[in-house]
């Protein structure tokens, strides 16, 4: 039974709290490794205006690395946080909507087992996406942040079980076209796991840079990434909790702003600076930051050791924030298919204290 179905069984439909009556409604879901976000959107001239949105940390991916299944815990808090997207996605009256999962899926061998469970219990129709459609999702939501005087772009997407590097041309006149595509099997949740919460070793934050740099390489290698840098061609962008988290601790925000961080170009210098700052806290330090909170605490050192990574193996020296991605893909993508002409690429900012 669909979560529409569900929706029409008592007869009646619960208020629409969000746009004008007739205006359709879409909802987009993106479950990964460490967090489950929903993005309810009505489209407009220029993008879609967001009605409502959702997040939570769920962990779907806790343990896979050791046992190869997503737990029976893990899966409980995912369905039960789906259950709530499900609620918001009819109490709005969305009328079409995706709902798609990464890396955690990819791996897990009892992927489809959840993937029923989903469906029977909150009507979620699941999908679990390649890599490729993971990234063209991203590029496709990210469009409106990219520099058009940069012929090349890079993308990086730091998740709970994999980062994905994406290596973008971008000629004038067409839109950008992803021309390669990296994911190494390394996340926050799976180096979490790996070397607890604790204050990271010295030696084991250069363990990981050493096992990040080695992945990187032959992607380099193969599309002369680093001579684009030296010539001054490329962009960097990034998307994910990560990065997000580091623009929010940049500008000293008393609690996360997605309208201040989304777009924040910060350089290098500034990142190294925060990066450490965080590796030298306690766990109960950083739990206590506004822009980190306690279920962040054991994750984020993760995240800045494998952008530092990045940021070494490509020097460009400053990085965009976007607080933006798959989300946003999804939803202009079934807008673009019903209506034509397809709207701009360029979704309006998210519903304030949507932290990603």
């Amino acid at each position: 039974m669909s979560w529409n179905r569900r929706r029409r069984r008592n007869g009646k439909s619960r208020r629409r709290r969000g746009g004008s009556p007739g205006a359709p409604v879409y909802g987009a879901i993106d479950l990964g490794t460490n967090n489950c976000r929903l993005l309810v959107a009505a489209p407009t001239e220029t993008g879609f205006r967001v009605v409502d949105s959702f997040s939570r940390v769920v962990r779907l991916g806790e343990g896979l690395a050791a046992s190869g299944r997503l737990s029976e815990t893990a899966i409980n808090r995912t369905v039960k946080a789906l259950k709530v997207c499900a609620d918001k996605m009819r109490d709005n009256g969305v009328r079409k909507a995706r709902s798609v999962a990464t890396e955690a899926c990819r791996q897990a061998s009892n992927c489809t087992t959840f993937v029923d469970r989903v469906r029977d219990e909150t009507g979620l129709e699941l999908e679990a996406i390649s890599a490729d459609e993971e990234a063209r999702l991203t590029l496709a939501g990210c469009v409106p942040l990219l520099d058009e005087r940069f012929p090349q772009v890079l993308i990086c997407d730091i998740g709970g079980g994999s980062t994905e590097i994406t290596w973008i041309d971008q000629t004038p006149g067409q839109p950008p076209s992803a021309v390669g595509l990296l994911s190494l099997p390394i996340g926050v949740v799976t180096l979490a796991e790996r070397y607890g919460d604790g204050i990271l070793a010295d030696a084991h934050y250069d363990e990981i840079l050493a096992e990040v740099d080695h992945g990187l390489a032959p992607f380099d290698a193969e599309h002369g990434i680093a001579a684009g840098i030296a010539e001054g061609r490329v962009q960097m962008v990034g998307t994910s909790g990560t990065v997000t988290m580091l623009g929010g601790i940049h500008l000293d925000l008393g609690h996360y702003d997605r309208s201040q961080v989304d777009g924040l170009d910060i350089d290098f210098e500034s990142i190294s600076a925060t990066s450490a700052s965080l590796a030298r806290m306690d766990w109960a330090a950083r739990a206590a930051h506004p822009c980190i909170r306690h279920d962040r605490a054991d994750l984020v050192v993760m995240g800045c050791a494998i952008l530092d990574a990045v940021c070494r193996r490509w020097p460009v020296g400053r990085l965009r924030i976007a607080d933006r991605g798959i989300r946003e893909g999804l939803l202009l993508g079934m807008m673009a298919s019903d209506r034509t002409p397809a709207p701009p690429p360029a979704p309006a900012p998210g519903a304030p204290g949507d932290h990603p």
